[in-house]
């Protein structure tokens, strides 16, 4: 099996734990994972400001990068959308134009072979427990992304639920959006600020010290909130739980 790791433009740029977390926790379990040097943004943000024909050459960009390989996992949910329901789109739009059929070979090559950790840990590996070690109260959000889009159900939290050490909890209203949503934060920042609060509020109730999620884009804006409220409660990428360890435990 030859898997290669998509570590995103947020976790290359913000959060290289994340990206290094999910190497070691696939590692652990014996997969071999390769860097594609190559590989750059999959060109979400510039497809959700409108800008389909600058994230064209994206498409290509990643396919190229990431030929060959059985599998391409990413800690993202909201990229791995990106690729399986834009990706096809982009391509369908180029041949109705009369373009051609590259954009929509290269979707087609890639598309089938992106998938989500959690998904890629339950579903091809068939695992829940990845030896993880992690003694704190822990509440999850599921971010629209993941939730929506993906269907990644109860992955992420079967995950969380087989760390040792590790009490889950609840969390009110967890199935709404955190306020993020890439440009919607910059074009409507009162709305998201006050969806944020929203999540925040229902977060401090659990009384969990950590409030974790599987995409570091709601986690920035959450985590970001939380430092400026100067709360003991702190935002947290669910790789980097699952890659904590008794012998090499997260800091």
């Amino acid at each position: 099996m030859r898997v290669a790791l998509f570590a995103t433009c947020v976790n290359d740029a913000v959060y290289p734990a994340t990206a290094i977390a999910t190497v070691k926790i696939l590692r652990r379990l014996g997969i071999d994972v390769d860097f594609p040097t190559a590989q750059t943004c999959c060109g979400q943000p510039q497809f959700n400001t409108g800008y389909r024909r600058d994230t064209e050459p994206l498409v290509h960009r990643m396919a190229d990068a990431f030929a060959g390989y059985d599998h391409v996992v990413t800690p993202s949910g909201s990229c791995v959308a990106m690729v399986r329901d834009n990706y096809p789109r982009i391509g369908a739009k180029a041949q109705q134009e009369g373009r051609g059929d590259a954009l929509a070979n290269a979707a087609t090559s890639l598309v089938p072979r992106v998938i989500e950790l959690t998904e890629f840990l339950v579903d091809v590996l068939g695992v829940t427990d990845v030896g993880a070690y992690f003694p704190y109260t822990v509440t999850y959000h599921p971010s629209c992304h993941g939730l929506r889009m993906l269907g990644l159900a109860d992955r992420p939290r079967r995950l969380l639920e087989s760390v040792k050490g590790l009490e889950l909890l609840d969390l009110p209203g967890a199935e709404e959006c955190c306020g993020f949503g890439g440009t919607f934060a910059v074009k409507n920042p009162d709305v998201s600020t006050a969806m944020g609060a929203d999540k925040i509020r229902n977060a401090h109730s659990t009384g969990a010290q950590v409030l974790c999620g599987a995409d570091n884009s709601c986690l920035m804006h959450i985590g970001g909130m939380l430092r400026r409220q100067d709360a003991p409660q702190r935002a947290l990428h669910l790789a980097e739980i699952l890659a904590s360890t008794e012998e090499e435990p997260l800091v």
